[in-house]
């Protein structure tokens, strides 16, 4: 299975509304409960204002179309991270699935999917 890297630092918030998201970015995610407004965008697009934020998240994809009847895809690259004590933020889209580590854990994490068989795409 393929893995892309991105290129850039990330950060996961909590809002008080959508009016500072910039949505033209290629990359930001927002979740909405009926507790919380969450969002991971790139970290020099924070919004100005936020009620919460953690810096410092490196991110890569799975690489290409997951259909929907595929099971275990997460939880594979999970449980290799989390028996080399790496956490993990998981963000799917329609399309695929997204893994956000710790920076300090970003180049670890990627190595130690590539020794398991992951093909690491740059």
């Amino acid at each position: 299975m393929k893995l892309k890297r991105i290129e850039r630092e990330f950060s996961v918030c909590r809002i008080p509304d959508l009016s500072e998201v910039d949505f033209q970015d290629a990359f930001c995610f927002v979740g909405k409960t009926d507790e919380e407004l969450s969002l991971v965008c790139p970290t020099e697009k924070v919004p100005a204002r936020t009620l919460a934020r953690a810096d410092g998240w490196g991110m890569f994809r799975i690489e290409g179309v997951l259909e929907f009847s595929l099971v275990g895809v997460l939880a594979g690259i999970s449980a290799v991270l989390a028996a080399h004590q790496i956490g993990i933020f998981a963000v799917s889209t329609y399309n695929t699935d997204y893994i956000l580590t710790r920076q300090e854990d970003y180049e670890n994490a990627l190595s130690t999917l590539e020794q398991t068989g992951y093909q690491i795409v740059r």
